[in-house]
């Protein structure tokens, strides 16, 4: 038997980070992201590497997964909660 070595990924997600924030702010959050079709991961990972970028702008690099999110953003229209809109 050949034993293949194991590739690893060059942005591996190895760490997790814990916040405490209101229920009230994070039940708001997770609907925005299930409304604009985005994970709350996903978003709070952007503001991270923007965050990093705008303070250490000596790292240059795009983030892949920032640009494309960002693109899939402008291309996609959010989903829109007809029962609400009926009445107001």
């Amino acid at each position: 038997m050949l034993d293949k070595p194991k590739k690893e990924k060059a942005n591996k997600k190895d760490s997790q980070l814990l916040i405490r924030i209101s229920t009230e702010e994070r039940e708001q959050f997770l609907q925005l992201c299930e409304q604009l079709d985005t994970a709350a991961a996903r978003e709070i990972r952007l503001f991270i590497r923007g965050f990093i970028k705008q303070h250490l702008p000596e790292s240059g690099q795009k983030d892949k997964e920032t640009v494309n999110v960002q693109e899939k953003r402008k291309r996609k229209k959010p989903k829109i909660n007809q029962a609400k809109d009926q009445g107001t």
